[in-house]
């Protein structure tokens, strides 16, 4: 009798600050958080994403604390915003999502920097009564960043993605 082994395949959800790999397919999870105002929208993808060999880049942390000053000189500030914007540059994969009962201007900003080096590396996700959604979708349609109506449909997106990588 032969036996095969059995692999227990587990993404990896690296929060900020801490640190990822260099050689795993990594997503990075950019959209709303609002200062822990927006849906929890990154702990759905994780769980829907958990049976891919992958590292999950999620900048929504634990012990986040909004007493922190953001200001060049608090450290931690300055830390969270460096790990993000390194995490945005080495994704393979970047997930957009756009809280409708929020504003997000540090994910409106994240998708400007990546529009023309990442396109086809994002999948976005902007539901009708976001605040600027006709602005994301020209902005989308114009550097050929495919959408998502859902958050399960940026799932299920980026599955295929990943599946093809």
């Amino acid at each position: 009798m032969k036996l095969s082994k059995i692999i227990d395949v587990v993404a990896d959800e690296i929060q900020a600050p801490n640190d990822y790999s260099d050689n795993k397919f990594k997503v990075f999870l950019s959209g709303s958080i609002d200062m822990g105002a927006a849906e929890d929208w990154q702990a759905k993808v994780v769980a829907a994403l958990d049976s891919n060999n992958i590292e999950i880049l999620n900048p929504r942390r634990e012990d986040w604390d909004s007493s922190w000053e953001q200001s060049l000189e608090d450290e931690r500030f300055v830390e969270q915003v460096e790990w993000e914007l390194n995490g945005l540059e080495d994704a393979d994969l970047i997930l957009v999502y756009f809280d409708p009962n929020g504003e997000a201007p540090i994910t409106l900003m994240e998708l400007g920097i990546h529009t023309k080096d990442k396109a086809d590396k994002m999948i976005v996700c902007c539901p009708e009564g976001y605040f600027r959604k006709r602005n994301v979708d020209v902005m989308c349609r114009k550097y050929g960043i495919q959408q998502a109506d859902n958050i399960d449909e940026l799932i299920e997106e980026a599955q295929k993605k990943i599946l093809n990588f």
